[in-house]
Order: structure tokens, then C-alpha cells, then sequence
């Protein structure tokens, strides 16, 4: 059993007209308060800007929004997806400290 993960998610800001929104931020702030429900301290969730100094490299032929689970690749590009998350999660032995959420206004 796995007692501590690291979930990277790396996103960008996102031109909208003249406005610059930061949708992968805010919905990695979402996703990580779930994740913290479900799984306790046993998983510990990070953003990361493309353009922060602290970013992470990323692995060839990703896109973003990235998700890293140990610096493993779970998802790549299109979006940032709860049920893809808590699989991987589950697969490398991660277990649910709570009854699953029902409020995943973004999953899909």
C-alpha cells in the first residue's frame, strides 16, 4: 500500500480577448480540496505554471494541462479530469479515506 503521493499538475494561463485567465490554476485549487477529501494526507497536490522558475520539465510530446503522479504521466492535454486522477490513484494503491464527493462540477 502507498502511504504518500505527489500530484504535479502543470498548466498556463489562458489568453481570453484582453484578458488573461487562469482556469488551470483555479480548478487545480478545486481538484486538489477533492483529492485532500478523498484521500487524506495520503496525497499532496501541486500547480505548477509553464512559466514559474519552479516548474517541472516537461516529458516529450506532453501538452498541457499535465498530470504527474510521482513524475509519472497520468494525463496529458485535453482536460484536467478527476476520474482519471483518482484511477491512477487507486492503481498504484492509494485508498479512499472518505465516501467519494458528489459535488464534481468538473469531471467528467
Amino acid at each position: 500500500m502507498v502511504t504518500r503521493v505527489r500530484v504535479t499538475i502543470v498548466g498556463a494561463p489562458v489568453a481570453c480577448g484582453s484578458e488573461i485567465k487562469d482556469t488551470w490554476r483555479e480548478l487545480a485549487t478545486w481538484i486538489t480540496g477533492e483529492l485532500r477529501r478523498r484521500y487524506g494526507d495520503a496525497v499532496d497536490v501541486e500547480y505548477h505554471d509553464l512559466f514559474d522558475p519552479d516548474s517541472p520539465s516537461l516529458p516529450a510530446g506532453t501538452q498541457l494541462p499535465l498530470v504527474l503522479l510521482d513524475g509519472r504521466v497520468v494525463s496529458s492535454g485535453g482536460k484536467l479530469s478527476m476520474p482519471v486522477i483518482r484511477k491512477a490513484l487507486e492503481e498504484i494503491g492509494v485508498a479512499p479515506v472518505s465516501p467519494r464527493s458528489t459535488s464534481l462540477p468538473y469531471a467528467r
